[in-house]
């Protein structure tokens, strides 16, 4: 297929696809999450069964984290179409092989594969966005992919209990519904064109020389963001049972309205993006940081409700508002490698978050202490935001 040039008026079908795709790391997990306890069933008999199922759920997220900056410099090298039809088309046959599997070791080192895949899928759909569009055009899809991502995840779950109801392993055959995307990503998809090196600018960069600096910044800020975006969503029901509410069916109503603020999120993000990428970050970090904040101080239902609407606010800005930053910092001939340190940096803070967070409640000595000391620092590093935001703008890389 030959390169072509942006053509931000007639991207619609790229940005549907991309949207959908984009889903395909985050459905590699949700989407196994209610066969657990039927998988730990049907291995009772295998030893340390109950910690080896879900493990193989967050086999992935270990894969992405580990691979992302090598799928990165594949794809700076080889081209961004080519390797996203390769990755998505073996992720719908890796990501279904455990359906035909009776070994749980095998499973689970099927399912690191599928992290692979994850991890090029990941990084090329972000680095496709920054080269499909300028600046406003990334800012729409990027809101679009926050408010549609939420709307997946009930469907996933039905159909997921549906098929494993038949069958334990059933739940493994909704990978299929890569073979679709693979098909829609053949036909609308195309290889961008490359830039020119005269027509890029990065700061005190050349053209050809990659800006670690840049790489560092993005990797450093967004490892600590992600930690602090999965405070709640790995020890939440913990914090709820320190206020009195254990029961898992009353913490999800007492939940379920205050998360729907998670596509409130996305629409803040769109209406903050007119700002400077500083500005953006420290208001979702002050919102996360508020909301956690809150947390930690809450003795009633209602309180917690109230700072979960702020935390999961600032949830849902978290990642357009990165990405969107990750992007501005990496001119065309280094986005590949740029987003796959974005990605390796987000996919390592989800899984040290709950390692961070069991110190820090060691020290605080709850777990709403520990809420309370990661809400101070992430609105302390929305104050850094600021701060940043009022020093003169470099050049950045441009679209």
């Amino acid at each position: 297929m030959q390169h072509q040039t942006k053509r931000p008026l007639t991207l619609i079908p790229q940005g549907l696809t991309m949207i959908v795709a984009g889903f395909l790391p985050v459905f590699a997990i949700i989407a196994m999450f209610p066969v657990v306890q039927s998988m730990i069933e049907h291995f009772r008999d295998v030893p340390d069964a109950a910690q080896k199922v879900p493990a193989m759920v967050t086999a992935p997220g270990y894969a992405i984290a580990l691979l992302a900056p090598f799928a990165g410099l594949f794809v700076d090298r080889f081209g961004r179409r080519p390797l996203l039809l390769v990755c998505t088309f073996f992720y719908g046959i890796i990501g279904s092989a455990p359906f035909f599997l009776e070994d749980l070791d095998a499973i689970f080192y099927s399912r690191f594969l599928l992290g692979v895949c994850e991890a090029g899928i990941l990084t090329i759909v972000n680095t496709l966005i920054a080269d499909y569009w300028d600046d406003t055009g990334r800012r729409n899809w990027l809101m679009l992919q926050g408010l549609v991502g939420p709307f997946f995840q009930p469907a996933v779950f039905f159909l997921v209990a549906a098929v494993a109801a038949v069958r334990w392993n059933g739940g493994f055959l909704v990978y299929l519904i890569a073979f679709p995307i693979f098909i829609a990503m053949y036909f609308t998809l195309f290889e961008p064109k490359r830039e020119q090196p005269a027509a890029v600018a990065v700061a005190s960069d050349s053209p050809e020389a990659f800006p670690l600096g840049s790489a560092l910044q993005v990797g450093g800020l967004t490892l600590l963001a992600s930690i602090i975006y999965y405070v709640f969503i790995v020890n939440g029901s913990i914090a709820w049972s320190e206020v009195g509410v254990s029961d898992p069916m009353a913490v999800s109503k007492a939940t379920f309205i205050p998360a729907m603020f998670i596509l409130a999120g996305s629409v803040v993000f769109r209406l903050v993006s007119r700002y400077s990428n500083a500005i953006q970050i420290a208001v979702f970090l002050a919102l996360l940081g508020s909301g956690l904040a809150g947390i930690g101080l809450a003795h009633s239902v209602t309180s917690m409700q109230l700072s979960l609407v702020l935390q999961q606010t600032g949830a849902g800005m978290a990642v357009p508002a990165l990405i969107a930053w990750a992007q501005s910092k990496f001119a065309f001939v280094h986005r590949g490698r740029g987003m796959g340190v974005w990605t390796c940096a987000f996919f390592l803070g989800q899984a040290i978050s709950p390692n961070i967070v069991h110190a820090v409640r060691g020290m605080a000595g709850t777990m709403q202490g520990a809420f309370l000391v990661m809400g101070l620092i992430a609105m302390g590093a929305a104050a850094v935001g600021v701060v940043v935001s009022r020093l003169p703008r470099p050049v950045t890389a441009t679209a």
